[in-house]
């Protein structure tokens, strides 16, 4: 079947069941967005291209489904590159289509010419320069697989103008073959067997859930091995969810804003387990003295991140698709007697967990950070997605805001990509259209992106949004406070926009609240609002997120509300 560039893009899309794209258009896919509307596929027009990508990537983090969105050439993908660093530092499978300019025009500095393939090469799974139009179903058959299988990530194609243009005959391949690359990875049962003789030996053991056990779909077999051995389990901030919150031995996120069970445990525990988690620097802390006294073993699909950070005495390299199961199946089989063999150690990282709680200060005449997600939580169910932008609210919604299913928390983890929360919560909406959707960003994070309110306006994506508001960069102005004298050097915001205002003229209803007594009316209202709106709570500027483990301390040096562990 003869078709042009442009058409075999769209075919394609149709045959990976890409459901939406997120995307902004330009000169150089002018002919891709021809078809797009010669054919009705949906597409979500965003008022900025970083917000195009962070939106592709909010869905497929919400449906686990590959993100798909358009850009054209120079700026305009440029623009993305931040969001695609976002994807990439967190495995997010993203598919971006970008527009270059015309092959005889590629390097002579044309008109909005920019090496794309060079500058992404970094903050990508894998990328192309499409000059040929017989390569493009093959180029993007291959990109769907890669993004999608092993460890997901974003890959960017990138297409020469004319080639949309030109007419050749299409077939998209029923199969990728990749020299060198497999998409599934299976390891060695015998170290399984290992993992599994380590917990049965063990009497003091902490599970460690990371971002790898959501990506992968393996929550169910975790909790399987969870509800057999009753193990005390800390999370990572992409983990958060694997295991639910309310499980009584969860003892919440562990590292930098970690709790002080959570730290502590692993500080003392004689076996971890760590599944589908990388260790890096905000969950370590000091890495030379991270779990001290235990033997660690490491489920990872990437060969990379084994002994990178943290040496493993146990590795599983591998799906965590093939290891978790098998995982699963081996202590459900074991005759030891889990809970009696840890009763000690659950007597202690409970009694850690009630003596030592989450919380901020409870004041007469402010919004306590803790309150406003205590009251959050009452008006929402289980079953609402929960995202966030970077700072200070981050911190605390991971802290505070208790999520019992995967996929249900979203946030930008290894970037820390202010700005990512708006977006990302409207490609969650529009990936989980039936489901609540609520947002918590900071007075600096919706500036950011705050254009895409038309957006939500435009296509009444019913987001709420709860901004934190403290007039301050939250967490730059803490470390100030901290570690620098107090010296707020440009981190006070106090001349921000009236949000409220700000969201009304782009169509989005607005209101603020100041007082805790106005508190629950304030979200009565917000929720009772049909459609996307925001509530603007002002709590105060010195309020710090604790525990708090300063840079190059040991996890078990943490700052307890001022007072030293």
């Amino acid at each position: 079947m003869k078709m042009t560039g442009a058409q075999a893009v769209i075919e394609c899309l149709k045959q990976e069941s890409v459901q939406v794209v997120f995307g902004y258009p330009g000169g150089t896919v002018l002919t891709l967005y021809d078809e797009l509307y010669k054919h009705k596929f949906p597409h979500i027009l965003t008022g900025h291209e970083q917000a195009a990508i962070h939106g592709a990537d909010g869905y497929a983090r919400a449906s686990g489904r590959t993100g798909v969105c358009f850009a054209t050439s120079g700026p305009g993908v440029c623009n993305m590159v931040t969001g695609i660093a976002t994807a990439n530092m967190d495995s997010i499978p993203l598919v971006i289509i970008s527009g270059q300019v015309a092959t005889s025009l590629i390097g002579r500095d044309s008109f909005q010419e920019a090496d794309i393939s060079g500058i992404t090469t970094p903050v990508t799974k894998h990328n192309y320069l499409v000059k040929h139009a017989a390569e493009l179903p093959r180029v993007l058959k291959e990109a769907f697989y890669i993004a999608s299988t092993g460890r997901p990530g974003p890959v960017l194609v990138d297409v020469a103008k004319d080639i949309f243009d030109t007419v050749f005959e299409y077939e998209y391949p029923e199969v990728v073959h990749l020299r060198g690359y497999s998409g599934t990875y299976t390891g060695q049962a015998y170290d399984i067997d290992k993992a599994a003789a380590a917990l049965e030996q063990s009497v003091c053991p902490v599970l460690l859930t990371g971002g790898g056990v959501i990506l992968s779909g393996m929550a169910e077999p975790l909790r399987e091995i969870v509800e057999k051995t009753r193990i005390p389990v800390v999370t990572t901030l992409m983990g958060k969810g694997a295991v639910a919150d309310t499980y009584d031995a969860h003892l919440g996120m562990v590292g930098m804003h970690g709790s002080y069970a959570a730290n502590m445990a692993v500080t003392n525990c004689d076996l971890l387990i760590a599944v589908g988690a990388r260790f890096d620097d905000r969950v370590t802390c000091d890495v030379e003295n991270f779990a001290p006294n235990a033997q660690i073993v490491h489920f990872d699909i990437d060969k990379v991140e084994i002994n990178k950070i943290v040496r493993a005495d146990i590795s599983i390299n591998g799906d965590l698709r093939w290891s978790l199961p098998l995982f699963s199946r081996k202590v459900s089989q074991s005759a030891v007697d889990f809970t009696a063999r840890q009763a000690d150690w659950r007597i202690t990282v409970l009694d850690m967990k009630q003596s030592h709680p989450f919380a901020t200060r409870r004041m007469a005449h402010a919004v306590s950070p803790q309150v406003l997600f205590e009251e959050v939580s009452r008006r929402t169910d289980e079953d609402a997605f929960i995202v966030t932008d970077v700072g200070q609210h981050q911190m605390w919604t991971a802290q505070f805001f208790p999520v019992q299913r995967p996929r249900h928390f979203i946030s930008s983890g290894g970037l820390g990509t202010m700005g990512f929360g708006l977006p990302a919560a409207m490609g969650a909406k529009v990936a989980c259209p039936d489901k609540q959707i609520i947002l918590f960003t900071g007075d600096g994070s919706i500036m950011m992106n705050c254009q895409e309110f038309a957006t939500l306006h435009k296509y009444r994506i019913d987001v709420k949004v709860i901004v934190v508001h403290n007039n301050v960069l939250g967490m730059v102005n803490q470390w100030q406070r901290m570690f620098y004298d107090g010296h707020y050097s440009q981190s006070v915001i106090r001349d921000n926009p009236d949000l409220p205002t700000l969201t009304k003229a782009m169509g989005v209803p607005g209101f603020s609240v100041r007082e805790p007594a106005e508190l629950p009316a304030a979200l009565d209202t917000l929720f009772a609002v049909s459609g996307p709106a925001l509530l603007d709570v002002f709590i105060p500027e010195d309020e710090n997120v604790y525990p708090m483990v300063p840079g190059g301390k040991r996890l078990d040096e943490m700052v307890l509300g001022g007072v030293d562990a």
